[in-house]
């Protein structure tokens, strides 16, 4: 990369423990599966260089003792990625609840939320509501200015040999970090 100047920007990517976060930017990056990885007892960080742009992926813990640091990362971040396990529907509440957290800290943030583990790699009809609908509640309304996407994702061993799903993440990510 001698030579060229790159834009840096950074993605943060924030969930609960377990939800898939570091499956996500392993593939990502290197576009292989791993059958296991382990949970991120702090941070993870991976670099990218695409089409003039040096992203730099953070990922921080999702246990409930990092939590209380995520918004300290919201200041230098260009879009969020918040990846949620849509098969434990059990902890949608506590992924709703920690988002609004970091979205009333950062209003303008973009936001990427990732409905990760999904079979078929289809938003399912009920699962569409609880992630959208209760996102934002009546006091915390979504400023215009911010954009927000919602994607299906399988980040899983058994389906990223075959999922085209976490590569347009990446290419999401490209366009939005590319804009001036």
């Amino acid at each position: 990369m001698r030579g060229c100047r790159l834009d840096w920007r950074q993605v943060l990517v924030l969930g609960l423990d377990g939800a898939g976060k570091s499956s996500v930017l392993h593939y990502i990056c290197s576009q292989t599966a791993r059958e296991h990885i382990a949970p991120t007892r702090s941070f993870n960080s991976a670099q990218l260089y695409v089409e003039g742009l040096e992203m730099d992926l953070l990922e921080v813990g999702g246990s409930q003792n990092l939590r209380a640091y995520w918004p300290h990362y919201l200041s230098q971040a260009h879009v969020l990625v918040f990846v949620v396990d849509s098969v434990d529907r059990s902890r949608l509440l506590t992924a709703r609840q920690e988002l609004h957290t970091l979205l009333a800290a950062e209003p303008r943030l973009p936001l990427v939320v990732l409905a990760n583990k999904q079979v078929g790699v289809r938003l399912s009809a009920r699962l569409t509501p609880q992630l959208l609908l209760g996102l934002f509640p009546a006091k915390l309304s979504v400023p215009r200015q911010r954009e927000l996407f919602l994607l299906p994702t399988s980040a899983t061993w058994a389906s990223l040999s075959t999922a085209t799903s976490v590569l347009r993440v990446k290419s999401l990510l490209v366009t939005l970090l590319s804009q001036p």
